[in-house]
């Protein structure tokens, strides 16, 4: 498409999420249910399609790394997935329109907040067809009309996904235009999208640290985002070893190309030596390449060296950075100096420890004795998620149904006046 034609399409585009958003917002919970039901049942019965359609896709991406390709690849168990995750949102209790906090004043009227959607979601990504369908799930159950702009990568499986998502909202009778997924892969679609602010509400962006940076450098709208995933799993003096070893792998190697995937482990030198042969021997088992401090070579000699560089790298691939320290302050101190406040866990049977370490580690999801693989909407109970943020403001961690909305003050009054 040449600029000219772009601009027309993106203006055609928002004006009908913005026209669908007001259908959206007002729709009852059963009707939002039926459609994330049919959508399902649509995904389910063109599966064959739409892996026929993720197959153009691989057979096209030849030069994508492993983790990425791992990211674009559907399977029947993916598909059925998504079906699950879009079941699991229509399950959920739908937040549009509750009131709470509803209280008397002194001057008789009563005032609360009654949550509402945001309007229109812009979401910008990369790589996973799911997105296109968990993005739909959520923005529709919590009444908002979505604008979806996947990544060239993943064109084909995201427009099949997005027929299913489409035939669905017809099924029941609401707009097919309240999902919209960009039919273009010109890049130029992406910056209509964030110079668009009567149209879109919000920027959610998913994806590497260039497209997040260039979405919170471009966008004139509010962006929902995190620009890293360096978490940690600490390894306490205190800590259960059989756990500290299942953990410790999980973290990394259940899936490297993940924002919540571990990055670099920290191990009290208490407890280094007991921990590290073992658990070395299951890295190098998974095939993964580690690099480390000069206590860690201490223990294992053909470990790599670790530059300062390593300790701020997400590397979504299988390559670890471990860093032997001197207790519980040092480990804190690591994480606030090179972590990116998105998801770090201890392992400890120390419960003070355990408690220090949830309160003075400031990222979004802080975990005791659990892999940080489970930072996901998913896993969460949120059914899916949008995405991860580590802002302060508006959503942080997992963005569910409730990080997609908003709130308003309603009064309630009999014919009161202010004297």
């Amino acid at each position: 498409m040449n600029e000219s034609l772009i601009i027309g399409y993106m203006q055609e585009v928002g004006a009908a999420a913005r026209v669908a958003a007001v259908t959206l917002a007002s729709a009852a919970t059963a009707v939002k249910n039926a459609a994330l039901l049919a959508i399902a049942v649509r995904i389910e019965a063109d599966a064959t399609g739409i892996l026929a359609a993720n197959q153009r896709d691989l057979d096209a991406a030849s030069a994508l790394d492993a983790a990425l390709r791992d990211r674009l690849t559907l399977t029947p168990a993916r598909i059925a997935a998504m079906a699950l995750g879009l079941r699991e949102v229509a399950a959920l209790a739908d937040p549009i329109g509750t009131v709470t906090d509803l209280a008397y004043r002194p001057s008789g009227i009563q005032v609360g907040r009654m949550r509402v959607p945001l309007g229109v979601v812009g979401i910008i990504y990369e790589a996973r067809p799911n997105v296109t369908a968990d993005a739909a799930a959520l923005c529709l159950k919590s009444g908002n009309a979505a604008v979806l702009r996947g990544g060239s990568e993943a064109h084909h499986a995201n427009q099949a996904i997005a027929a299913c998502v489409q035939a669905g909202l017809t099924d029941v009778g609401l707009p097919p235009t309240a999902v919209q997924v960009i039919a273009t892969t010109d890049r130029a679609a992406v910056g209509e999208m964030l110079t668009h602010p009567e149209y879109i509400d919000v920027i959610v962006p998913r994806g590497g640290k260039g497209l997040i940076e260039r979405v919170t450098r471009e966008a004139r709208m509010p962006v929902i985002k995190h620009l890293d995933g360096v978490c940690h799993v600490y390894i306490d003096a205190d800590a259960d070893i059989e756990k500290a070893l299942a953990i410790a792998h999980n973290a990394k190697c259940q899936r490297y190309g993940t924002c919540n995937t571990m990055e670099t482990l920290l191990v009290d030198q208490a407890i280094a030596a007991r921990v590290l042969p073992p658990l070395l021997v299951r890295y190098r088992a998974s095939g993964v390449e580690l690099r480390g401090c000069p206590a860690t070579r201490a223990i294992d000699a053909q470990v790599l060296i670790a530059t300062e560089q390593d300790w701020y790298e997400e590397y979504l691939a299988p390559i670890l950075a471990i860093r032997v320290v001197e207790g519980l302050d040092q480990a804190i101190a690591h994480i606030r100096q090179y972590g990116s406040q998105h998801t770090d866990a201890i392992v400890t049977e120390h419960v003070s420890r355990a408690r220090r370490f949830i309160t003075e580690v400031d990222s979004s999801s802080v975990m005791i004795n659990a892999s940080t693989r489970f930072a996901d909407g998913f896993e969460y109970g949120l059914g899916a998620e949008i995405g991860i943020s580590t802002d302060k403001f508006h959503a942080r961690g997992p963005v569910g149904l409730e990080g997609l909305t908003s709130q308003k003050w309603v009064v309630i009054g009999d014919g009161h006046v202010r004297t």
